[in-house]
């Protein structure tokens, strides 16, 4: 029986990927033992329980930037929770480790490599973080979402996708997807999302919008996540919902979209090849710009600044778009051609090819 000790969360673009790739070992095995790292504060402390794996709390270290308190107890802080991590490998006899990103992954990765278990990576945007650069050094395992990351021994493995995704058939299910929005299946959908948060600019600017986007002959489907300040502007054809759980079927439903380009949002459109705008979050290190990047390329989607999307660029530019159903197949087209599907799977192939690699050492060592 195989032990997986899968280390990552804070966020949703570190927490998903996980989730997908327990979900589909316990599926692949169900005799194997999956235990999760994360902290207590994270998205992890209340998705990973909810799922059914085990969570094996660390504390929550951000390496410290600038003199202070802080500064001088985070070293003894983080060996600790470096101690801690390998008397969880050694007890639980772990198998392989495989991280994620975000701040439980460091003393992830060092622990393994302390206690002699196997690595593997898997880094979900463009612009890898600290965490994952470290783990780089460490094995020759890395998985990569995007061709254009650039990381120690990467190799393009795609997102690991939520299993209702990867399995979706957006033809066979649109005529449900439309009869659960009530949308008009003789119209075209704009699906319009920012994340479960939302996105104040795109919120504001297609709400603006909405007489010029339903006069162009287009229905807009718009899920305005749960801090929207924005109001339905009561136009035919603009269905606003705050929250969807049913994302797979709103993507069936949509034609051409608008959204944050997550490193997860960015993977999922271009898997199913839907064309969009992709509005990158303004604030951080940039990385949505960087997670776009490949499909805008290629093709697939249109990048535009947060503070330049605004209703008189919906006019000057989408509009025009939305009006060539040429090319919005072509863009979909190309979404497609660098979008991956079997993301899961590949990165369960990467984790194979780790802890296979200490197996062969094992048989073909002296004590074997």
């Amino acid at each position: 029986m195989t032990t997986y000790l899968l280390a990552g969360g804070g966020t949703a673009g570190h927490v998903n990927p996980l989730l997908a790739v327990a979900d589909a070992l316990r599926l692949r095995d169900p005799e194997a033992t999956v235990l999760v790292l994360g902290t207590a504060e994270g998205l992890e402390a209340r998705l990973v329980p909810a799922r059914g794996y085990e969570l094996i709390i660390v504390p929550r270290l951000p390496f410290p930037r600038r003199p202070g308190k802080a500064a001088i107890t985070f070293l003894p802080r983080f060996n600790r929770a470096i101690t801690d991590v390998v008397t969880v490998l050694r007890e639980r006899r772990v198998d392989v480790v495989v991280g994620f990103g975000g701040y439980v992954s460091t003393p992830a990765y060092l622990a393994a490599r302390r206690a002699g278990v196997p690595i593997a990576i898997h880094e979900a945007n463009a612009k890898p973080g600290l965490a994952n650069r470290l783990g780089s050094t460490l094995t020759r395992s890395v998985g990569v979402a995007f061709a254009g990351t650039r990381l120690r021994h990467a190799t393009v493995v795609g997102m690991p996708l939520r299993r209702e995704i990867e399995t979706l058939d957006r033809v066979g299910t649109r005529a449900e997807a439309l009869e659960f929005f009530g949308l008009d299946p003789e119209r075209p959908t704009l699906l319009v999302t920012g994340g479960s948060l939302g996105a104040r600019r795109i919120n504001r600017t297609v709400v603006d919008s909405a007489g010029a986007l339903i006069g162009a002959g287009w229905q807009v489907l718009h899920i305005t996540g749960s801090r929207s300040e924005v109001v339905d502007p009561g136009v035919p054809g603009y269905t606003m919902v705050e929250y969807c759980d049913r994302m797979d079927l709103a993507l069936s439903a949509a034609d051409f979209a608008v959204s944050r380009a997550g490193a997860a949002t960015v993977s999922e459109l271009s898997a199913l090849g839907i064309p969009a705008v992709l509005v990158p979050y303004p604030v951080g290190n940039g990385e949505q710009r960087f997670n776009a990047a490949d499909v805008v390329a290629a093709g697939g989607g249109i990048l535009v600044d947060d503070a330049a999307f605004l209703p008189g660029w919906v006019t000057s530019t989408l509009l025009p778009v939305l009006a060539e159903p040429r090319r919005i197949h072509d863009m979909g087209a190309a979404a497609g051609s660098v979008g991956v599907l079997d993301g899961t799977r590949r990165t369960i192939a990467l984790i194979d090819q780790a802890g296979g690699a200490r197996a062969a050492f094992a048989e073909g060592s002296p004590a074997a």
